[in-house]
């Protein structure tokens, strides 16, 4: 592999989020601000949505890594549950025994008395989910049946939703009103504009390990920003191929042509246009000459039948 060609400790362009490579974009502190404002000020429903690769798994991570230590955090990454399975899973992430033949209201029961010892305990409960468009709607309407629980001044249980913006569309419907008004903030992830890419590649380079001269220039990564719309993930993931064709060709520094080939090489790239003008103008001219030729020909026929 390109590591020490690079001067690189480790891979710098791996798709796992890793919050020791999180850079802090302005969108991105932004979303932790609102977050971490939300929950000491102590609110139910927290909802952060963005586009597929735009960061918010990394942020649900970092969110996890730096919560004080008073808040005790319940994590569901996987989120395509039924209520009871929900239920089952909040329990699980709280240490609350269940059987299986535990009932609707015992589990609410159950979950309620853990969240009333924590609170006695000085702590606050956080339920952090992420993909949450996954979950069926009649799971959101569990979600907030939970929040209902609180004492005279605080809610016992706040929950964080981390999803793509179909979880928006998920939530306007009637059904889901109630939820839609339990939601006090809200933000939308946004993707990076060029300067932000052009110094996210520098990041994630530099933790990496390496201290040489610059390998992505800022036309080059004027390109990967029209190619990769700003997603973080999809610029990973071309970064690290332009990489290993610099590598293949012994040059330390990546061009334009190892962009444009690992664009060509990723689906999710907008790809350059092909020069189907040309292709249509040719197809055009082929048209018109064949049509020119069936005229003369016909031309000659008729000529030699009105001669006969």
């Amino acid at each position: 592999m390109y590591l020490y060609h690079f001067g690189l400790r480790e891979l710098p362009f791996t798709l796992t989020p890793n919050t020791s490579y999180f850079y802090g974009l302005p969108c991105h502190k932004e979303a932790l601000d609102v977050i971490l404002h939300a929950l000491k000020a102590g609110e139910g429903f927290i909802k952060v949505t963005g586009e597929v690769g735009t960061g918010k798994t990394l942020i649900c991570r970092k969110i996890l890594n730096e919560l004080p230590d008073h808040f005790v955090t319940a994590y569901i990454p996987n989120p395509y549950l039924s209520p009871e399975e929900l239920r089952r899973a909040v329990a699980a992430e709280l240490k609350v025994n269940l059987s299986t033949q535990t009932d609707q209201q015992e589990f609410t029961q159950r979950i309620q008395e853990k969240l009333i010892e924590i609170h006695q305990g000085g702590n606050s409960v956080v339920l952090i989910i992420d993909e949450a468009q996954a979950l069926p709607s009649e799971s959101l309407e569990v979600l907030r049946l939970f929040t209902n629980l609180e004492t005279e001044s605080r809610k016992l249980l706040q929950v964080v939703l981390f999803g793509q913006p179909e979880l928006d569309t998920k939530i306007s419907k009637g059904e889901l009103r109630q939820l839609k008004q339990r939601i006090t903030f809200s933000y939308a992830l946004q993707t990076m504009d060029r300067d932000q890419l052009y110094f996210y590649l520098k990041h994630r380079l530099s933790v990496a390990g390496n201290r040489s001269e610059e390998i992505f220039s800022r036309q080059v990564c004027g390109l990967l920003h029209k190619a990769c719309r700003g997603t973080p993930r999809i610029v990973n993931v071309v970064a690290h191929k332009a990489l290993m064709l610099a590598y293949g060709e012994g040059k330390h520094r990546v061009t334009k042509d190892h962009v444009k080939l690992a664009v060509k090489d990723t689906d999710a790239c907008i790809q350059p246009r092909s020069n189907s003008r040309v292709s249509i103008f040719v197809l055009i001219l082929a048209l018109l000459l064949l049509l020119f030729m069936f005229r003369s020909e016909l031309t000659n026929f008729l000529t030699g039948a009105e001669l006969l």
